[in-house]
């Protein structure tokens, strides 16, 4: 005959946010991200506005052109 005895003790279930180490490094992935982009807006602003209009981009969408993927235009 077999017995079973039912402690109520449950291995702990691992954390459903990300670990310390991960979160260290998608926030400097976040930060290189960001500062690409800064560099790709501050360089299309340098250029000429006919350089611009080859480019099929108006200077006053230059954030927006940059940015596009995460504004959703």
């Amino acid at each position: 005959m077999a017995h079973i005895t039912d402690s109520g003790f449950a291995a702990p279930q691992p954390a459903a946010r990300p670990g310390i180490f991960e979160r260290i490094i998608n926030f400097l992935s976040n930060v290189a991200e960001a500062n690409s982009r800064v560099r790709a807006v501050e360089a299309l602003e340098a250029m000429s506005d006919a350089q611009l209009a080859a480019l099929g981009i108006e200077r006053s969408r230059i954030v927006h052109h940059v940015f596009r993927d995460k504004m959703g235009q």
